[in-house]
């Protein structure tokens, strides 16, 4: 237990005003000999920052309404404990910027740990979902807005005179998500008379990028991180995550979702028994080298309709798989992994044009970040990009916003000697943010630190076959083997995990920790874990 990061708090100016402060704490954590009220306390200022407001409801038992943010629908979390709803507005004196902080603290149910909860998309934090969750589980729970919009709104990306608006991606980058860590333990100390015992990070997608963020730079802050699926080297994927499109405009051919189908159904069937048995799962995508040329001349029925797979077809779906590379066949970043969903996000809602062509619709995160951050013009119609020009963008991109949110700085020793642990699962199908990404990020720590042995010590990262982007959060008790790696030094060798095979089956495995893989052994159920052993990729 680090109890001198848990306590610590940046200088900065005080202001008096409700929110909610006890005046003990028994020591075990139990409240069960007194009350906690939302009454009156100091938050002092983190560094650099001023406190506006400090706001505070007291919450009763029962359920808590999530509102609709598009594009997700209005949700229920039920049977939530009782808390006390603190928000802590921040500005940025002469930056014309307020980043809210909320803290949610169970009145009666506290387990002594606080766990911060990141964002998704182009929001920072959340909404009402995951605070919910966290409390339920017994946790102070926080979350920071850092100033900005939510999961699709980026009209906050520049200011008035059109230039981009560097506070505020400084908020989301990185800034606000230390300064909500100084401020949840501040309130968690006022409110239960002591500090956290443990304090962590939960995040999937921007959420673990901020994990990782908080890792390379305020390696204080937390003793615990899971950054799950996370979308580091942001500056790269944004700009590469664009490529099926760009493809598909420059080639001027769209397959449509029965055929994106097909392909994958083909490459899955093909390479699924390299990992020695046959259920559904591609173990490693990297290795799968399905050709699409041998579906040439396939005929499908799609939607009413017969359909048959051309020479161009199978062109950009190869395209897409090898992942975007400049007009002189230099690769840029990794394609999207075979087996991962190609309808979505590139095809999702679109219907044919006047010709009958099913053009795809950009994923809206890389447009945006195209858009507003490269060409400074929301409207700019991405669906003109040439192949030049998206290596252009990917260039620019690269040398405007990498030491601002690329957050794949691999020096991780100042984390590691702060005793922190650093826990990652990523998607083998991820197809948002490619699987390969992370793996590189990893493989770059080991070479900055010493090697794969001194990394695993802090730090270890786990790739589960078949999962979509950050599909496979509630399916592991991740956050759990966390807690256990921190609290008791038991480091996760595996994480059991539920999974999904192609024919829609639920399987269960033990993901290995990098860089083993997962073998059959030769005999047993194929849906069951212990029908598989972890290997070394040599033995493999």
């Amino acid at each position: 237990m680090r109890r001198r990061l848990l306590t610590a708090v940046a200088a900065g100016v005080p202001l008096a005003a409700a929110v909610c402060l006890p005046t003990a704490w028994a020591e075990s954590g139990s409240s069960a000999s007194r009350s906690l009220d939302c009454s009156t306390v100091t938050v002092q200022a983190p560094e650099g920052t001023t406190v506006a407001s400090v706001e505070a409801v007291d919450r009763p038992a029962g359920t808590v309404d999530v509102p609709a943010v598009p594009p997700l629908p209005a949700s229920q979390v039920t049977d939530v404990p009782g808390y006390c709803d603190v928000t802590v507005t921040l500005t940025h004196p002469g930056e014309g910027d307020q980043a809210e902080v909320k803290v949610w603290l169970p009145r009666d149910t506290w387990n002594g740990r606080l766990q911060t909860v990141g964002g998704s998309a182009f929001a920072a934090g959340d909404y009402g979902s995951a605070l919910a969750g966290a409390v339920k589980n017994g946790y102070a729970a926080a979350t920071t807005d850092a100033g900005v919009k939510t999961y699709l709104d980026t009209s906050w990306a520049l200011d008035a005179g059109g230039q981009v608006n560097a506070s505020l991606l400084k908020n989301f980058a990185s800034r606000s998500e230390h300064e909500a860590a100084v401020v949840a333990k501040q309130v968690i100390n006022g409110f239960y008379g002591r500090a956290a015992s443990y304090a962590y990070f939960n995040g999937c997608s921007t959420g673990g990028r901020q994990g990782y963020a908080e890792a390379q730079r305020h390696p204080d802050d937390y003793d615990g991180i899971l950054a799950n699926a996370p979308a580091i080297s942001w500056d790269e994927f944004e700009v590469a995550t664009l490529w099926p499109q760009v493809v598909m405009n420059n080639e001027k051919t769209y397959p449509s979702g029965c055929e994106f189908d097909a392909f994958n159904t083909a490459a899955v069937k093909a390479c699924d028994p390299l990992d020695g048995v046959k259920d559904g799962l591609v173990e490693n995508p990297a290795r799968c080298d399905f050709d699409p040329r041998r579906l040439i001349g396939t005929t499908l029925e799609c939607e009413g309709r017969q359909v048959t797979i051309s020479a161009a077809d199978a062109a950009v779906v190869r395209k897409i798989w090898d992942g975007p590379r400049t007009t002189s066949g230099q690769k840029l970043w990794s394609g999207v992994p075979i087996g991962a969903d190609l309808k979505f996000p590139y095809l999702a809602g679109t219907l044919p044009d006047a010709n009958g062509d099913l053009k795809g619709q950009a994923f809206p995160v890389p447009a945006s970040w195209v858009q507003s951050w490269l060409k400074k013009q929301p409207s700019f119609d991405v669906s003109t990009i040439t192949y030049s020009q998206f290596t252009e963008l990917f260039r620019q991109s690269q040398a405007e916003y990498d030491e601002v949110i690329g957050t794949d700085a691999p020096d991780l020793t100042a984390f590691r000697k702060s005793g922190g642990k650093l826990l990652t699962w990523h998607g083998r199908q991820d197809q948002l943010i490619p699987t390969q990404g992370t793996v590189t990020y990893r493989q770059q720590v080991e070479r900055e630190m010493g090697g794969a042995e001194r990394v695993d010590d802090f730090y270890r990262l786990f790739l589960a076959p078949g999962t979509a982007h950050c599909a496979l959060t509630g399916q592991t008790d991740d956050l759990g083997a966390l807690r256990a790696w921190v609290e008791e030094g038991k480091a996760p060798v595996t994480l059991t995990a539920t999974l999904t095979n192609s024919a829609g089956k639920q399987v269960t495995r033990d993901l290995c920790a990098y860089p083993k893989v997962s073998r059959y052994k030769g005999y047993g159920d194929p849906a069951a874990a212990d029908s598989f052993r972890c290997v070394y990729p040599s033995r493999y």
